[in-house]
């Protein structure tokens, strides 16, 4: 069976809307929805032993998921609030807390068990990546950062590359996917939020518009999306049959609340009164 691994990233998700938490983060939602989707799964992190941290471990062990290799760290566990105007998400305050950590020697063997690592951007890892790519396949998600230093140092590494372009034109996010396979990356995939997705390999393209839903959270969308391609491409599967999985998985996604789902009480060190402040700031109606 296909083994992924995600090393990196967490946090809670908290939603002022309904005062709940959500478990999220780009390398622990793939981590979990690789696992759904079928294959083994792991997930190598720092979380805080806090009323967050637990939750989010207990959901990784409820879904499946390896944490052998998930570490307790003095502090708090990293969070970000988030508020909605218009049905649109709005990021107010985060705070890393203890996710970012230094990996060891024992990560990097550990990583060397599996098919393919996943890292995101965010996790600040950038500078092991190449520890990681000596001992496995690598999968990096770029995020909304384009820089060409930045693709140049980190597309050579990877099996399988994945950008955020729903800000683009179908033409910009195909010239940015261009770019990044130029690099020397393998796969590309953009994912366009509610325009589809564009997967690169070779001289070959693929495109996929996005499966219809009454969306009720977009969280974790493209973090689903990379997900399932990356198992679909680990596993042999055409392209094509790929992203149409993918595409109706990340509409799946966007029929409940937080990335994976899980919501319970906030419980994280913010204060609330203040980003609800923030969050009447940003409102049109406050302009």
């Amino acid at each position: 069976m296909v083994r992924i691994a995600a090393i990196g990233d967490n946090d809670v998700d908290c939603y002022l809307s309904n005062g709940l938490m959500y478990p999220g983060g780009n390398c622990y939602n793939v981590s979990i929805f690789a696992r759904r989707f079928g294959v083994e799964s792991a997930y190598i992190g720092a979380m805080a032993n806090d009323p967050a941290g637990r939750h989010m471990r207990n959901v990784l062990l409820k879904e499946r998921v390896d944490i052998e290799r998930l570490r307790t760290a003095d502090g708090i566990t990293a969070y970000c609030v988030i508020g909605h105007v218009d049905g649109d998400r709005v990021f107010l305050n985060n705070d890393f807390g203890v996710s970012r950590f230094i990996p060891d020697i024992d990560d990097f063997e550990f990583l060397s068990g599996y098919d393919v690592a996943h890292v995101g951007q965010s996790s600040a890892l950038d500078q092991w990546l190449p520890e990681i790519a000596e001992r496995t396949a690598l999968s990096y998600d770029f995020a909304v950062r384009h820089e060409a230093e930045h693709i140049g140092k980190v597309a050579p590494l990877c099996q399988l590359a994945s950008v955020s372009t729903s800000h683009l034109s179908h033409k910009d996010a195909v010239d940015l996917a261009l770019t990044i396979k130029g690099a020397g990356a393998q796969w590309v995939l953009a994912t366009r939020g509610r325009d589809g997705a564009i997967l690169l390999k070779g001289d070959a393209q693929y495109d996929i518009q996005a499966a219809s839903v009454e969306a009720v959270d977009t969280l974790g969308a493209g973090d689903t999306f990379i997900a399932r391609t990356l198992v679909g491409l680990m596993t042999g599967e055409k392209p094509n049959d790929t992203l149409s999985a993918a595409a109706k998985a990340a509409a799946g996604t966007c029929s409940f609340h937080g990335a994976v789902g899980y919501g319970v009480p906030i419980d994280v060190p913010v204060q609330l009164d203040m980003a609800q402040a923030a969050l009447k700031q940003s409102s049109p109606a406050a302009e």
